[in-house]
């Protein structure tokens, strides 16, 4: 009887020890597609964050190339302006100049109607 008790009690272990491995093998299962998800989510994530860096990367070249656009664009206007500069400086002088002959020629007529008059008064 004592075989039989022992039996039964090596059986009774068996049984628990194998309940035991397939408990533990089902949390394993269970760890693994929990694990499975979350680097799946992450793979996701980082994907959008790709996608997200690859779309910024698009604008900022776009935002750079009207930069330098918009750079040429200045550097075409101040010569232009600069053009202008010299231009409005060169008719200023040309200006004076003008002046300056128009009260020399003022004068010379000052001084001929000067001159007619006194042979006016001479007459």
């Amino acid at each position: 009887m004592l075989i039989v008790v022992i039996i039964v009690v090596v059986l009774l272990l068996i049984v628990a020890a194998a309940l035991l491995a397939r408990r533990a093998a089902e949390r394993r299962r269970l760890e693994r597609e929990r694990l499975t998800e979350r680097a799946s989510a992450h793979r996701d994530e980082a994907e959008a964050h790709a996608a997200k860096a690859t779309s910024l990367e698009e604008e900022r070249r776009a935002r750079e190339s009207a930069a330098a656009e918009r750079a040429a664009e200045a550097e075409l206007l101040e010569r232009q302006a600069q053009a202008r500069r010299e231009e409005a400086d060169h008719l200023a002088a040309e200006s004076d100049q003008a002046g300056s002959r128009v009260d020399r020629e003022r004068e010379r007529a000052r001084a001929h109607g000067a001159k007619a008059d006194e042979i006016d008064e001479n007459l």
